[in-house]
């Protein structure tokens, strides 16, 4: 990374501090069990940016001799563990609501706890469009997980203050437990979401779609040359991408003139994909063995 992501993090962390006492004011004026339910989501936001923190530092660490690739996947850590607190923190809010739900309870100074939860969510809101736009940018899932998370958190938001409002007017104090459920459905939609995509990355997943595209048009120029691809592998580890294939060329070339063509293809597809570090393996044409290693398992010579 060409500049620290860390004071983003940071940006996340004081948002989930000054949330979390907004929340918490608004539940203790309120006796919501819908506001307690945004609150302990704060509380859940904050361990979520302390991890973000913790494991923005461990990725930009450089590539050492035990980690010659880079300490890149160490972002995949902080999003699955950002996905399995808001599981936990929708089976709190569930068991809260269903609590109320059975033993509902009159709600107090609701206009005061409503005002203070609508500062709280334009906090999270604002602090979430800054973490989605630079966590797109640099292609840090990191940021990207807490700016989804903090997305949520707005929805959950909305939900609850309209909740809480339809229960003071109506005087129908089911709503707010109700709400409460509802919101705790949505986050675990959302958790699960943050853990598949983690799981993925841990897995090396290959790049999207769009970004293999633009690797085959880069290569499209090379073959109208004459010169042949096969074993195009990749995968995403945290901001980085790592491409490596084999490129064939014809067996009378000298070993400077196949350099010379993996270098202009090398640069072709940094370009394509911006934060790709590529690896080429050069072959000739003519030999058949040359076919015999596309298969990430090459089998056995006879």
């Amino acid at each position: 990374m060409s500049s620290s992501l860390k004071p983003y993090a940071w940006l996340s962390v004081a948002a989930a501090l000054s949330t979390i006492v907004l929340k918490g004011a608004a539940w203790w004026f309120t006796g919501s069990v819908g506001l307690l339910s945004d609150a302990l989501e704060s509380l859940v936001n904050l361990a979520g940016a302390l991890m973000a923190l913790a494991m923005l530092g461990v990725a930009e660490t450089p590539a050492d001799a035990r980690h010659s690739y880079g300490h890149g996947k160490a972002e995949y850590f902080s999003s699955a563990f950002e996905g399995a607190l808001i599981l936990l923190a929708a089976g709190g809010i569930g068991y809260a609501a269903v609590q109320r739900l059975l033993q509902p309870q009159p709600l107090e100074a609701v206009d005061v706890g409503l005002a203070i939860s609508v500062l709280a969510s334009v906090i999270n809101l604002l602090t979430a469009r800054v973490l989605m736009r630079v966590g797109k940018a640099h292609h840090s899932i990191t940021l990207e997980a807490d700016a989804h998370h903090l997305m949520t958190d707005v929805w959950t938001s909305a939900g609850v203050i309209l909740g809480v409002a339809l229960a003071w007017s109506s005087g129908w104090l089911w709503l707010d437990p109700a709400i409460a459920l509802l919101v705790a459905a949505n986050i675990v939609w959302t958790g699960w979401r943050l853990l598949q995509r983690s799981a993925a990355g841990l897995m090396d997943v290959a790049l999207p779609d769009a970004e293999l595209a633009a690797l085959e048009r880069a290569l499209d120029g090379f073959r109208a040359h004459g010169l042949a691809f096969h074993a195009l592998r990749t995968r995403q580890a945290g901001s980085r991408a790592f491409v490596s294939l084999h490129v064939l060329v014809p067996g009378q070339w000298t070993v400077q003139t196949g350099h010379d063509w993996a270098e202009r293809i090398e640069a072709a597809l940094r370009a394509a994909v911006p934060r790709a570090h590529v690896t080429t393996h050069l072959e000739p044409l003519e030999d058949p063995a040359s076919l015999a290693d596309a298969t990430l398992d090459r089998p056995p010579s006879t």
